[in-house]
């Protein structure tokens, strides 16, 4: 597995000849340095940790800077293990957009948006419980029943009600890649990816 840790940028389209359109999203991706390589012998696995996105000075620790110091770097914000690498990478090593190429398949990891509390019509598409007549009062987007009375006497584990909604983490396999700007660490993947515009997602493959 190799993985590169970027922001979305947000989403655009593509043109061809003829005119077609895809939609893209733009991923700003490395570059990611090399921070720590585990091996079997010492961590009881391999791989390797890299590490991106700039820090505050102010915000370092002592022991960040120690950790950096090993690689030549500053601390960074983000930090993600590769387990398990097809390719022996070393300390200080810098990954960026040319670990991929163009018509690859990608899968993106990120953080959907949070929408906090909601109902069910919103969290699970539900249609609601019908119209307003024969006696119903405000209740077009109730739930409706949620189980029987007597048996089984209880709401079964995963029943779809309201509840908190996105802020999780998500991944979308097989995206491909469109157009790869290496001047701009730039990266334009076929669809969309969770997460607003600003957040950090991993890629793998």
């Amino acid at each position: 597995m190799q993985r590169l840790i970027g922001k979305k940028i947000g989403m655009t389209s593509l043109f061809d000849e003829n005119g077609n359109n895809t939609p893209v999203t733009v991923i700003e991706a490395g570059p990611c340095v090399v921070t720590q390589v585990k091996t079997e012998d010492k961590e009881g696995y391999n791989a390797f940790q890299i590490s991106w996105g700039d820090k505050k000075e102010k915000h370092w620790t002592k022991a960040e800077v120690g950790h950096a110091k090993a690689s030549n770097s500053t601390p960074k914000s983000v930090l993600v293990e590769v387990r398990n690498p097809r390719i022996e990478r070393k300390v200080g090593d810098v990954l960026d957009v040319n670990i991929f190429s163009v018509g690859e398949f990608v899968d993106v990891v990120g953080k959907s948006k949070g929408k906090g509390f909601q109902g069910v019509v919103k969290r699970h598409g539900f249609a609601g419980v019908g119209e307003s007549t024969h006696g119903q009062h405000d209740r077009q987007r109730a739930p409706g029943s949620i189980g029987a009375s007597s048996y089984p006497s209880k709401v079964f584990k995963g029943t779809r009600m309201a509840g908190r909604t996105g802020n999780k983490i998500n991944k979308i396999s097989s995206l491909e890649i469109i157009k790869i700007i290496p001047e701009q660490n730039l990266i334009l993947i076929k669809g969309a990816v969770p997460g607003f515009n600003g957040s950090t997602v991993i890629l793998e493959k």
